[in-house]
């Protein structure tokens, strides 16, 4: 009995020393640097890993171009998904708003120009991110009293555009301007184009804010939860402001008003 005794009790021991290993949740995420890069890190993917983390879950990220992430989704791939607009009908419970992005024009700093509002641009050749004009407030009007307007998918294009004269402004979001010409600048005469000429960013646009969808309604609310938690004690702002001064000489205090 003495021995069946010691053996019940050294069970009880090594179930309770076993270490409990997290759920690994599966994000598809979009390839959107600075806020994802293709490796999984980013001002938006620690936002989601630091949260998740918090909750007790490990992050594998996938992450795939932009809009496409969401069709990956949808076809039944991955536990979640990420940087989806607030109220886009989309499979699964949607969670409260965890990140904002900021839109408005980035210029050269050079040129004389300040803006404030869509209808300083008039006259002006304008570029933007495709389908810029179905989703900035105001632009699908504003766009006709542009000097010309055009809307591309690759961004490095939109800044080769603006540092070899041939637009006056992009529209979009400052961060990602701001990576995207720090990019050029790391690449010196390989990027072909002198991206050393300093620029300037001004948010015309109220912030857009972003949620996340997810299969599992109970992890939705946990990841409210756990967002909260870290909302309050600063740990969201911290990591925001951590990106923010990344970019801090183009972007000034005009991106989230940091």
């Amino acid at each position: 009995m003495k021995l069946i005794a010691t053996f019940w009790a050294a069970t009880s021991l090594t179930c309770v020393a076993a270490p409990v290993f997290a759920d690994t949740i599966t994000i598809m995420a979009a390839d959107l640097p600075p806020m994802v890069y293709a490796d999984g890190t980013g001002r938006e993917a620690e936002i989601v890993k630091t949260v998740m983390g918090h909750c007790g879950h490990d992050v594998k990220f996938e992450v795939q171009p932009f809009t496409r992430h969401w069709a990956t989704y949808e076809s039944g791939s991955g536990d979640a998904v990420m940087t989806v607009p607030l109220g886009m009908p989309m499979e699964g419970s949607q969670s409260a708003p965890y990140i904002a992005y900021q839109n408005g024009v980035s210029f050269l700093a050079g040129s004389g120009n300040d803006y404030t509002a869509l209808s300083d641009l008039a006259g002006l050749s304008i570029a933007a991110f495709q389908g810029a004009s179905n989703i900035l407030p105001g632009l699908a009007d504003a766009s006709g009293s542009f000097g010309s307007y055009r809307e591309m998918t690759d961004q490095e294009t939109q800044s080769k555009l603006l540092f070899g004269g041939r637009v006056d402004g992009i529209l979009g979001d400052g961060m990602l301007f701001a990576a995207y010409t720090e990019s050029l600048r790391d690449a010196g005469d390989k990027s072909g184009i002198d991206a050393s000429l300093p620029v300037e960013f001004r948010a015309i646009f109220e912030p857009s804010s972003y949620a996340m969808n997810f299969r599992d309604a109970a992890l939705s609310a946990d990841f409210d939860r756990c967002f909260a938690e870290l909302d309050a004690n600063g740990t969201i702002a911290a990591i925001n402001t951590k990106w923010i001064d990344k970019y801090r000489d183009t972007l000034g205090t005009n991106y989230l008003s940091m």
